[in-house]
């Protein structure tokens, strides 16, 4: 190969649609570009997908790394094809160890038959007092032993399904007060917390066969003090900690370098050159062609004039090429729906990771996550008296409003549908409003008045903190209602922002499974039977 072919088997880039297009073969040719991500935009049907892989594979003849972020949760790409599993929150609180276990099992061969070779997952980040507005329910937990058993079982499944994992965000990323997507977070964690608490999960992934760890792209001053040099950029970090001490000899992969954290510190070129130099193997660039072939231009001329080593550049190539080899067929298996059991293991781990959580009390302060996931009552939930039929509102998100932007499942794009099928064997007369996400004056309105005349009001809230309709909806709801009872969807902060008298309920995550099982809490089980 020569040293720009090289280079191009360190790239890793995104497309923006659901066909392959002249632009998007010649950005793969002109940067000998080695790697694919896929995403929502990307993806219409499992054998839509597999043709757009085939395509891109077949007019550039060779083989591509194709990867894709599936966690599970918040982060799911494909909507057919996959069980859609809760967030790792969910699955420490409602399993075990054995179940992330099996769900990577499952995950690895509904993947492998849409041709995936890599899943950046698990989420090895472990929470902490901090609010964290990015990892929040990705992660399991705040119990650094809890959380590297499940990344080293999730590992283990994927791994025995022939799906490559990566650990992420290397050195931790749980403790980020910021979204890195966004901003550029400072973590102020020393070595001796680091060592005895975030980089135990990475321990714990590479013991488990780990092919790949993916980094992250905070500063951490008291690990590397160097100005501007945020995780991606640290050679103490990532050479000299991850491959000297913790012995990972796998695939390092960034984070995406168009990232707002390393926008604020440097354009994307030189972002990757200086990313290489800490030691990465693969660079991510995930959605602008501009910022792909910036990138590209800035790796030649820094191996072209010395800055960047030629010999270490190959070793980079050599562990990439041995982690695709490690697959010798692009898709395993003709396609298939989702499995059977990951419906039922989803539905499981949801039943019993529904916590009744202690309103906020409207402090907005967020609680943490482990003052959220301690309790179990059930007092707070009991069913109304017997031999009543009370009138029962419930206020739900429009869902489909983000559509376009998040995956939502097929059956939550049809929220009214989807309640009255859910519930259609309760006994309580039930009303369903269906209002936008963020509701306006008006909506609001209109759920207090409903609110006012039942017997029962039931509020799905999503991103109080974020939005400012819901978290007025939760004020005067708590006003209006004889009897409120919140749901919380997504992560579980919203909690302080309850009503003081409110009973309040989460599954941690919106997936269709968790959503059922906060309602199977509210109105009995063998609702749907």
């Amino acid at each position: 190969m020569t040293v720009n072919e090289l280079i191009g088997e360190t790239l890793v880039f995104g497309i923006p649609g659901t066909r392959v297009g002249e632009e998007d073969i010649r950005l793969f040719r002109e940067t000998h570009a080695g790697g694919l991500i896929l995403y929502r935009i990307n993806f219409v049907s499992p054998a839509q997908i597999r043709r757009l892989i085939t395509d891109l594979e077949t007019a550039l003849e060779r083989r591509l790394l194709v990867t894709v972020d599936h966690e599970g949760g918040r982060v799911v790409m494909f909507s057919e094809g996959v069980t859609v599993f809760p967030d790792g929150l969910a699955v420490s609180l409602g399993g075990r160890p054995a179940d992330a276990r099996r769900q990577g099992e499952i995950e690895g061969r509904e993947l492998r038959r849409l041709g995936m070779d890599v899943n950046f997952a698990p989420v090895a980040d472990v929470l902490t007092e901090t609010h964290s507005p990015n990892i929040g329910i990705r992660s399991y937990g705040m119990d650094v032993r809890r959380v590297a058993a499940f990344v080293a079982a999730r590992v283990r499944g994927m791994r025995s399904a022939g799906l490559s994992a990566c650990a992420k965000h290397f050195p931790g990323l749980g403790p980020a007060a910021r979204d890195p997507h966004l901003d550029l977070p400072v973590i102020r964690c020393g070595w001796k917390e680091m060592r005895s608490k975030h980089l135990v999960p990475f321990e714990a992934a590479i013991g488990a066969g780990a092919e790949m760890i993916m980094s992250s792209h905070p500063l951490y001053p008291r690990l590397d003090p160097s100005p501007k040099t945020p995780a991606t950029f640290s050679r103490r970090l990532m050479t000299d900690c991850l491959r000297g001490e913790l012995g990972f000899e796998g695939v390092l992969a960034s984070d995406d370098l168009e990232m707002g954290a390393l926008r604020r510190l440097c354009p994307p070129g030189r972002a990757a050159v200086l990313a290489s130099r800490a030691g990465h193997d693969l660079l991510l660039s995930c959605h602008k062609a501009s910022a792909q072939k910036e990138i590209y231009r800035a790796l030649v001329e820094a191996y072209g004039n010395g800055e960047l080593s030629v010999r270490t550049l190959e070793d980079s190539v050599e562990r990439v090429r041995r982690l695709k080899e490690k697959r010798s067929t692009r898709f395993s298996g003709g396609i298939s729906p989702a499995e059977r059991e990951g419906a039922i293991l989803s539905a499981r781990i949801s039943r019993k990771a529904v916590r009744i959580l202690p309103a906020g009390g409207a402090s907005g302060r967020p609680k943490t996550v482990n003052s959220l996931t301690g309790a179990k009552g059930a007092a707070v939930l009991t069913p109304m008296s017997k031999g009543t039929k009370p009138n029962v509102l419930i206020v739900f998100p429009r869902l489909s409003e983000v559509a376009d932007i998040i995956m939502v499942e097929k059956e939550l794009r049809r929220e009214a549908r989807f309640l009255r099928d859910t519930l259609k064997r309760v006994k309580e007369r039930i009303r369903t409003m269906v209002l936008p996400l963020n509701p306006p004056a008006s909506a609001i309105r209109r759920a207090a008045e409903a609110a006012g005349r039942s017997d029962r009001t039931v509020y799905f809230c999503q991103d109080a903190h974020l939005y400012e309709g819901c978290k007025k909806m939760l004020a005067v709801l708590g006003r209006a209602s004889r009897r409120l009872t919140v749901v919380l969807l997504r992560d579980p902060y919203d909690v302080a922002l309850a009503p003081p008298r409110s009973a309040v309920v989460s599954s941690f995550g919106y997936r269709a499974c968790q959503i059922r099982a906060c309602l199977e809490k509210l109105f009995g089980p063998g609702m749907e039977r």
